[in-house]
């Protein structure tokens, strides 16, 4: 499921400087590893993105595992958790309301490689190659 097209004119300054905010507070709880789960201490995640709703009270998080492995797993681990984040990040951040978090995996990763192959096809890159004659 590939992400809405927006711009970063379309959504406000506060709405990008509280999405990154929260996606400092998670990276952070991950990293430290302050949530008690086997799956989500085991894998590396990484939290590349967080777009929130105009009136801030939703938070949609883009996560990827790294090294690709066990990606429903760990994305079922974040799920479960998500009451711990949502305290956490309430806590953290000091808003009139406190954000419900969801976790989305996050496929740019998939669809910039696969744009990559293609751009690395030879019949493309042949395409790509030819130069058209001046007139």
């Amino acid at each position: 499921m590939a992400r809405p097209n927006q711009t970063p004119e379309t959504r406000s300054v506060r709405l990008l400087k509280v999405g990154e905010q929260v996606r400092h507070i998670l990276s952070d709880l991950l990293l430290r590893q302050e949530v008690h789960d086997e799956v989500l201490s085991a894998h590396t995640v990484s939290v590349t993105e967080v777009r929130m709703t105009p009136d801030l009270r939703q938070a949609t998080v883009f996560v990827k595992s790294l090294l690709g492995s066990d990606e429903a797993a760990v994305l079922k681990a974040l799920q479960t958790n998500t009451a711990f984040f949502q305290r956490e990040v309430a806590g953290r951040l000091k808003l009139k309301y406190a954000a419900k978090i969801r976790f989305t995996a996050d496929e740019s990763f998939d669809v910039a490689s696969h744009i990559d192959n293609l751009l690395g096809d030879p019949r493309v890159a042949r395409d790509l190659g030819r130069t058209e004659p001046d007139a």
